[in-house]
């Protein structure tokens, strides 16, 4: 490996941190775009985090010929349009709604947003940092009320998303545009390289978690009652607030805002935004998702390094999950979280960055 990019990796006990220095530097293909990669030495990834299938797979090629054709999914297609329309109806009723209501519909959010962000992203999507059976448990309760597919799903598209970014096998693959990227690769059938890619896919380390396997088999259940019917109940029992407004903003409301706020990662974060990582692939920095997403916006900080458990170079700012994931650790509920050096991230910049962090 060049000389100039080798550090040594070292970890520290007290802090629970592994930093991450070892570079090695090849050529790779994104799409069309040939793009020089700073890369993680794969069989070190693999020993640390037990896999690499959220690395981008540089030897895929899309298939010649013309793309299957679209396939709607009607019943995706009036569900969503339904709950949009019962968000629109709940804005109406947040100011007949107490304070309190509006106060548990916040906490709410937050912690599903947590369950996607804290969880199923960042633990068990990257293994970016490792979690006790209690913190697993906690994150699993909050996936199920955030409702966006159990954790094994939402794994296994996600590593398909990066190690296919941009491409036919890319989920919401947001070369076909921001509405699809955003909410309409929901609406029709998945591209058949989605399928193919993601049935190839080792989830053997996801399999192995049995809080995982719990919540999957119990999955539809865990939704109808922490999405929608806790939150709806206590504002209802516990300060008598109107039947209504209980369903309509702490359950509709709340989780029609998680959703778009995730799925503005997935459209908003591949389009707006610089790219101070790799001005080679699509994904930004956006600070306005950050702020929505906990932390989920420094899209090409993330692209450029999935393994790292903040997602970005700045710690908590416009990041609560990154602030989660340390209180965790210092209670004990979390240790060995995956982090970049400054000096990796600098020589990253140096060498594929758009020079925007110049002048930030």
């Amino acid at each position: 490996m060049p000389a100039h990019l080798l550090q040594e990796e070292e970890f520290s006990s007290t802090s629970s941190t592994t930093t991450v220095g070892t570079v090695t530097s090849r050529v790779s293909r994104n799409g069309n775009g040939i793009m020089e990669k700073d890369l993680l030495n794969h069989e070190d990834l693999a020993g640390d985090r037990g896999m690499i299938d959220d690395l981008f797979d540089e030897t895929y090629r899309e298939k010649e010929g013309p793309k299957p054709p679209v396939r709607y999914v009607w019943r995706n297609i009036i569900l969503m349009s339904l709950l949009h329309l019962g968000a629109l109806f709940a804005l109406t009723l947040i100011p007949s709604a107490k304070i309190q209501t509006l106060a548990w519909a916040v906490l709410c959010f937050l912690v599903s947003a947590l369950g996607i962000t804290a969880g199923s992203h960042r633990l068990w999507s990257h293994r970016s940092y490792k979690a006790t059976l209690p913190l697993r448990i906690f994150l699993t309760i909050a996936n199920s009320m955030a409702f966006q597919n159990d954790i094994y799903e939402w794994v296994r598209d996600h590593r398909v998303h990066h190690k296919f970014s941009e491409t036919d096998a890319d989920p919401h693959n947001a070369m076909r545009g921001f509405f699809f990227s955003h909410i309409g690769w929901l609406l029709v059938r998945k591209h058949p390289d989605v399928i193919e890619k993601g049935q190839k896919l080792d989830l053997s380390d996801i399999k192995a978690d049995k809080v995982v396997m719990f919540q999957r088999r119990y999955y539809k259940p865990s939704v109808v009652l922490l999405c929608f019917t806790m939150p709806a109940v206590v504002p209802w029992y516990f300060w008598d607030e109107s039947i209504v407004i209980s369903f309509f903003i702490p359950a509709i409301l709340r989780y029609t805002i998680g959703l778009n706020a995730t799925w503005l990662v997935n459209s908003a974060a591949h389009m707006f935004g610089n790219r101070p990582y790799d001005q080679n692939i699509n994904p930004r920095e956006n600070p306005l998702v950050s702020l929505g997403a906990l932390g989920e916006g420094f899209h090409n900080y993330h692209h450029t390094f999935p393994y790292d458990y903040s997602t970005s170079e700045f710690g908590w700012r416009f990041n609560l999950t990154t602030a989660f994931i340390d209180l965790m650790c210092l209670l004990g509920l979390a240790s060995d979280r995956k982090k970049v050096s400054k000096e990796v991230i600098l020589a990253r910049k140096m060498r594929t960055g758009d020079g925007s962090h110049k002048s930030g």
